[in-house]
């Protein structure tokens, strides 16, 4: 095991990784092809209302590709469905559904890398997670490990035993990690802090001009200039800003305004914020973070969970080495939070030092119309790494199931700063 380096890592709560060799070093995605997503579907029905069509695409991010979908078949964008939102650069492969059109409407689509092939129908539309895996294709290039094959060996050996199955960078914003804050400023009730944040808080990958006009809000609370000097490509930002300047004070308005799938997000980047905090947390106690002690969760393939007892723990412990089981942290949402071992006091105490309960995320589900209930997320990601070398580039493929991040795979072969990796 070996510790983070990168500060940015560290404010994710992304502290540990579970090898302990030099990082590879590299680039992720210097072309779009570098970085290539297969979605493995479940399988296809022939009769329904919706349209299921294969997507593949080249540097699109997926909800604007919808947009534009929708923009050409002149209908509304909620009428379209999927089951995961893959990587924007990067050449991506996924399903679809489409409600209430026919085959031969997808010739009205015209758009620069990016295909639409149907391949079956639906009486519902695609749901989130419903797909069995993706698979990976990655190419690190230039890396500066003077041993790369050594390191290749043993990061793929560590994929095997387990990986920490962290959230990524890119659940909290790639170029601007604050989904989570906001989330925060929600569950304790400040919207107006969920507003001044998304839209005054500035990063330094941001133009300047863009930098200056948030921190000019930040300080100032002034939305008609920030509207005036927000470029007009940051759009939900000035839907904020619009609605303040027509609605002096209504930050809940403000916060309405945006679309409701970006609104769900805030609350559950937090909750993804609290797993990461409590996993870093826990390897910090056991470098095999991955196998069972009293009181920790059990989820199993089929969804069922269960405690570890004393009296359990030997019998968990060899249904976690059979990988008929994982150890897993519950991450809090609206139903009370019974502590049951010393993951579950992590996350307790951090919700106690903000003032926020399990009545707070049952607020905020009024508020965003999204439920949070929490959910059990396992602790550890294995899979089994195929490589080979080419000069200074690293070629890996594998496989993950719905949920996990490619870049915890590539983290723990390049131990580079993160934004190398987006």
């Amino acid at each position: 095991m070996k510790e983070s380096p990168y500060p940015l890592e560290h404010t994710l709560g992304m502290r540990w990784y579970a090898s302990n060799t030099p990082g590879t070093g590299g680039r992720l995605r210097e072309s779009a092809e570098d970085f290539v997503v297969d979605e493995i579907p479940a399988e296809t029905g022939t009769e329904g209302a919706h349209l299921i069509c294969r997507l593949t695409k080249k540097d699109w991010e997926l909800q604007r590709a919808v947009r534009e979908i929708a923009k050409q078949l002149s209908i509304s964008h909620r009428r379209i469905g999927w089951t995961g939102t893959k990587d924007k650069h990067a050449l991506t492969t996924q399903l679809i559904s489409i409600q209430g059109i026919e085959e031969g409407d997808l010739s009205r689509i015209r758009l620069r890398d990016l295909e639409l092939v149907p391949v079956g129908r639906s009486a519902s539309p695609l749901a989130l997670g419903s797909h069995q895996a993706n698979r990976f294709s990655i190419t690190i290039r230039n890396t500066s490990s003077p041993d790369l094959p050594s390191i290749a060996a043993a990061v793929s050996e560590t994929c095997t035993q387990g990986l920490p199955n962290f959230f990524g960078i890119q659940r909290f914003g790639v170029i601007r990690p604050i989904t989570h804050l906001v989330g925060e400023k929600i569950l304790e009730g400040n919207i107006q802090g969920a507003v001044d944040c998304y839209v005054g808080a500035a990063f330094p990958d941001e133009p300047d001009d863009v930098r200056e006009a948030r921190t000019a809000y930040y300080e100032e609370g002034d939305p008609l200039r920030a509207l005036r000097a927000l470029p007009v490509p940051l759009t939900y930002e000035r839907a904020m800003l619009h609605h303040l300047v027509s609605h002096p004070g209504d930050y809940r308005g403000a916060l309405l305004s945006l679309p409701p799938r970006l609104l769900s997000m805030f609350v559950s980047a937090f909750q993804s914020f609290l797993f990461n905090v409590a996993l870093s947390a826990r390897m910090e106690r056991d470098p095999e973070f991955y196998l069972p002690h009293h009181g920790d969760r059990l989820i199993f393939a089929d969804g069922r969970d269960d405690v570890v007892t004393e009296g359990t723990l030997t019998a968990a412990l060899m249904q976690v080495r059979r990988g008929r089981c994982r150890i897993a942290i519950m991450m809090p949402g609206s139903r009370d939070l019974h502590e049951k071992g010393e993951d579950d006091c992590t996350i307790s105490s951090i919700l106690t030092s903000k003032g926020i309960d399990h009545e707070s995320f049952s607020t905020a589900s009024t508020l965003v119309h999204t439920r949070y209930d929490g959910a059990l997320r396992p602790v550890s990601l294995t899979t089994d790494i195929k490589s080979t070398i080419e000069g200074s580039n690293l070629n890996i493929s594998f496989s993950l199931p719905p949920g996990q991040y490619a870049t915890t795979v590539c983290r723990e072969f390049m131990k580079a700063d993160p934004r190398d990796m987006i």
